[in-house]
């Protein structure tokens, strides 16, 4: 059915037109015909019918008297000769009142009786109380003739005797007029296609062809093929129109071979000096048909040793270019030739990826002639500006990086300070003090971290920290003392578990800092009210680094931090390290700038290590990496 529909809108609306209407004539002269021959059939039935249930009536008088005499052997033979001499009797079948066969001729088996449905006729007639003493008359076909098929209660004097059932074969000529009515019908419907269809062939020989020649030769003319001739001849207005055609074809051809050198001349110049610019051009007509495309632009999309000239600009360029360009495009076609309006050009960035990820800016102008201000083309300059844009990206994760790490320490000693302002009268000296130092510690970080900010280019260079031995319990306790008042304020418990066989570890103090507050104050913001963050910090212990006599000895201490947040989903995992990437907009509304676990994975390298992470969502999250030992 689809494909039927789709053949039916293919057409076009004129021959759509005209099929239906021949339907629907056809299909109201058949009805019409169909209609007046069956009423005609109808009256012969009608008829035919009202003459076998008076001569069936004649022949009851007489069954119903033998019955009543239980003359059995006269109503035999008398049944007998009227099937004999009748011809057009098929059968005669007497039933008892107890709905028992007494007399059938011809014989019949049990099952024809019930293909005849002669005992449901009797048993309808004994459970209606004979309908009233009315014959039954039924109009069938069985035996493939037309049988009118007649029950009859056989009633004397109130007294049920009984049934009789008669088959008599209708009028031939009904059967013959039903087929008549059938074959007439068809042939009207056939008739008035085949004079449609017959005058259509005609149409298209004559007319339609020459047509669809003048229209081949004007497609070839407008492609620039002027050597079209149409050899065939036509009396009236279609032949002269012929001729004109080929007069115009003439002239248009003499016209080209006059200026097809100048033109050629002026286009080799063109081409030479556009083939010289750095930047790809191309040339488009006001149907986006390439018209010329310089040696640098088909570099650029891949594009040499193809046929270019002639075809659609979005057969050749990738998807998402096509989305970009397109459009704009389309606007200005449409705002040049329906609105008149002449638009500045238009420059739009499209990111291309063929050996290697690189920028493009394509500007966007138009071609209009000066004279009679119609747009004749369009031109696409492409510009390779992805150093450009490499340089603008560092910029911006300079910026970036530089609002991201100056914002924790300016935060803690905001908050120690506003603490010393709204609670002095509340505070002793020795709380004070102790904030006091906080903050001066807060800031001596903050110091470190400018001086290590304006060189934060290193992280992503070949630059390595100078490893130096510090202690790793007293960093981790000022870290998480400065980060106790968030962890107050949510009522988050931080437990700190470290090895007794821990003291001293290599590590970049002000960068290890930066890396534990990285991940406890992720913790923090991701874990819920009343949960619990774990710090551990414990030995790596190894088979081979087993000794008898000096005991177990290593060289590799871990500090994993472990929390009760939201978790991450394992679809987000593999991408959490990634710049600029922020899982929590995913699941909540808490902003940041995406850089914190970047900046964790840079320095953790540093370190001649690696970061790895395990999260379940609604469980928690565990951060965890190595570091070496000081022996």
């Amino acid at each position: 059915m689809n494909r039927i529909l789709q053949l039916w809108l293919n057409i076009n609306l004129k021959t759509r037109l005209m099929s239906v209407t021949t339907l629907s004539v056809s299909i109201l002269m058949s009805s019409l015909t169909f209609w007046a021959l069956t009423t005609i059939q109808k009256d012969s039935i009608s008829t035919d019918t009202r003459f076998c249930r008076d001569l069936s009536m004649l022949f009851t008088y007489n069954v119903v008297d033998l019955i009543d005499r239980n003359n059995y052997k006269e109503l035999i033979s008398f049944i007998e000769n009227i099937y004999l001499s009748t011809s057009s009797i098929r059968y005669i079948q007497v039933f008892t009142s107890n709905g028992d066969l007494s007399v059938s001729l011809p014989f019949y088996n049990t099952t024809l009786h019930d293909l005849l449905q002669l005992y449901q006729n009797i048993l309808q007639i004994k459970s209606q109380d004979f309908l009233f003493n009315i014959p039954i008359i039924h109009y069938s076909t069985i035996f493939h003739d037309s049988i009118i098929d007649l029950t009859i209660p056989l009633i004397k004097n109130g007294k049920h005797l009984g049934v009789l059932n008669l088959g008599i074969n209708s009028n031939p000529s009904i059967l013959s007029a039903s087929k008549l009515i059938q074959h007439v019908s068809v042939a009207i419907f056939v008739s008035i296609w085949l004079m449609v269809i017959i005058g259509a062939a005609f149409n298209a020989l004559i007319i339609t062809e020459p047509i669809k020649e003048l229209l081949a030769g004007l497609e070839n003319i407008a492609l620039g093929n002027f050597n079209q001739k149409i050899t065939s001849s036509f009396d009236g207005e279609l032949g002269d129109l012929i001729i004109s055609f080929n007069e115009m074809a003439e002239r248009l051809e003499s016209y080209e071979e006059k200026n097809v050198e100048q033109l050629t001349s002026e286009k080799a110049k063109l081409e030479t000096l556009v083939a010289t610019i750095a930047d790809g051009a191309i040339l488009l007509d006001t149907e986006l048909r390439l018209l010329f495309v310089n040696q640098i632009a088909m570099k650029v999309f891949h594009w040499l040793n193809k046929d270019l000239v002639g075809t659609m600009i979005f057969h050749h360029l990738p998807i998402h270019v096509n989305e970009a360009l397109l459009p704009i495009l389309n606007g200005m076609v449409r705002s040049n030739c329906l609105d008149n309006k002449i638009l500045q050009a238009q420059e739009i960035c499209i990111d291309l990826n063929y050996e290697s990820l690189k920028t493009f800016r394509f500007l966007l102008a138009t071609v209009v002639d000066q004279n009679n201000k119609v747009l004749t083309g369009l031109v696409i300059t492409i510009q390779d500006i992805t150093r450009e844009a490499q340089l603008n990206e560092a910029k911006n994760q300079f910026v970036s990086n530089v609002s991201h790490e100056l914002r924790t320490p300016l935060c803690n000693i905001g908050s120690f300070l506003e603490t010393l302002i709204d609670y002095d009268h509340k505070l002793n000296l020795k709380q004070k003090m102790q904030f006091l130092n906080i903050a001066h510690a807060e800031t001596q970080r903050l110091t470190r971290l400018v001086n290590d900010v304006l060189d934060l280019s290193r992280l992503e260079s070949e630059y390595n920290y100078i490893l130096q031995p510090i202690q790793i319990i007293t960093t981790i306790s000022y870290i998480i003392r400065a980060s106790q008042i968030v962890a107050s304020n949510k009522n988050i418990k931080i437990i700190f578990e470290v090895s007794s066989y821990i003291k001293s570890i290599l590590a970049h103090e002000s960068s290890l800092c930066q890396v534990l507050s990285n991940l406890i104050s992720n913790s923090l913001k991701f874990t819920h009210v009343g949960g619990k963050i774990i710090i551990r910090v414990y030995p790596l212990l190894f088979p081979y680094s087993y000794n008898i006599n000096q005991g177990i000895s290593f060289s590799t201490v871990r500090l994993e931090i472990i929390d009760e947040g939201i978790g991450i989903d394992k679809n987000f995992q593999k991408q959490i390290f990634d710049r600029f990437m922020r899982i929590e907009n995913h699941v909540h509304t808490l902003q940041g700038t995406g850089l914190g676990l970047s900046i964790v994975k840079n320095i953790v390298e540093k370190h001649n290590s690696s970061i790895s992470m395990y999260s379940e969502v609604g469980v928690g999250t565990s951060f965890w990496f190595d570091l070496f030992i000081v022996n």
